[in-house]
């Protein structure tokens, strides 16, 4: 047996076909680690995990770790180390997920299903870089800087508005519709499974060029003194928001952050409005409110009620109209269409009495046959002679 044994290649980054929106938010993270991450929402199977390797890949040398949804939140975070507190008597730190994710990427596929407490732990530790641990007689921190990036499927459940706010970039996928596009994705993917290495080092020009524009776009990022936010900038970003009418001043951070490290990553001198409008789809995607209807239009609209005839009205103009036999014989016009949500015209309402049919012979005929049937049940009561 070989004593190397060389990790097996990644699918490149660079040859990810039909989504630029998530190779440009997983980018974005990446140079700025105060983001808070990306959620990548969208159906199965449109390069959600192949995606995130391959950044990791371009972080190289840099962990990916993915976070299995049955992890508790001690396995997460990390915990008191019992084997030496058992051994030794010694009090010391087991890191968890958390620790072995620094300076890389850690992925939670399904985040949408995770608990909520584990949920907020990621969300802190990867905005301010710092785990903290105060638990089983541990006080506890460390370094943890990762991009986290998570992905769901809205068909699933959706999180917490709370929790969404809390994720920095968010990129709806589709499924493609374009055929040459699908074949150009499933050509490149047989190709990468039949030859990994070969089709590695085919793209291998197109990712050092992008990895040494990420190292060059984080250091920038990262100097205080380069791409300073002008005012028009600023307003901008305001009415970004205001339009989208988001909750708080997150939003407003989030989208600052990400148009300065779409700047550095392509290496214009300044931050400008263009940036801005670019990066905003990214930032207000899963924080927009949802479009406001007037109170007119959400209110059903009630099937006006059709007036009665009045008795005189009736009696004047019409009569006492009864039913004839071309009434019966003729079908009568069909009725027309009606909301199945309200009651029909003049429901509930009392009719008055020259709209409705009297025929005294059928009124005579009725009582006498009601009269009938009294004596008869008289007559089988029991007690009684026949």
């Amino acid at each position: 047996m070989s004593p190397n044994h060389d990790p097996a290649p990644v699918f490149p980054l660079s040859a990810i076909q039909g989504q630029p929106t998530l190779v440009q938010a997983l980018l974005l993270a990446a140079i700025e680690p105060q983001l808070g991450g990306v959620l990548i929402r969208g159906p199965r199977g449109t390069a959600k995990s192949t995606a995130a390797r391959a950044l990791a890949d371009l972080l190289a040398p840099a962990p990916f770790v993915t976070l299995p949804l049955g992890a508790s939140i001690e396995h997460v975070t990390g915990s008191l180390d019992l084997s030496k507190a058992l051994s030794g008597h010694e009090v010391a730190f087991a890191p968890g997920l958390i620790a072995k994710a620094h300076e890389g990427v850690l992925y939670v596929d399904e985040i949408n299903l995770l608990p909520d407490a584990i949920v907020d732990v990621l969300l802190d530790v990867a905005a301010s870089g710092i785990n903290r641990i105060e638990r089983d007689g541990i006080s506890h921190s460390h370094a943890a800087r990762f991009v986290l990036i998570g992905t769901m499927n809205p068909e699933e459940g959706m999180l917490r508005p709370q929790l969404l706010d809390r994720l920095g970039l968010c990129v709806q996928l589709n499924n493609a519709s374009d055929p040459q596009l699908r074949s150009r994705i499933v050509k490149a993917r047989l190709q990468f499974d039949l030859d990994p290495q070969g089709f590695a080092q085919a793209h291998a020009a197109q990712q050092q060029e992008i990895r040494s524009r990420l190292q060059q776009a984080r250091a920038r990022s990262q100097d205080a003194t380069q791409l300073p936010w002008s005012d028009a900038v600023h307003e901008a970003v305001a009415r970004q928001c205001i339009a989208a009418q988001v909750d708080g001043l997150r939003a407003d951070l989030v989208m600052l952050r990400a148009a300065r490290a779409l700047a550095a990553w392509q290496g214009s001198p300044a931050i400008t409005v263009e940036h801005v409008s670019e990066v905003a789809p990214l930032v207000l995607q899963h924080r927009a409110a949802e479009p406001r209807q007037s109170a007119a239009s959400q209110a059903p609209q009630p099937v006006p009620l059709a007036e009665p005839p009045s008795p005189a009205t009736s009696s004047a103009n019409q009569g006492p109209r009864t039913e004839s036999a071309a009434d019966r014989s003729s079908p009568s016009p069909a009725p027309a269409q009606q909301d199945m949500n309200q009651p029909p015209p003049g429901w509930g309402r009392p009719l008055p009495v020259g709209a409705v049919s009297f025929d005294s012979s059928q009124a005579d005929a009725m009582a006498q046959a009601a009269m009938e049937a009294l004596a008869a049940k008289k007559a089988r009561a029991p007690g009684r002679s026949s």
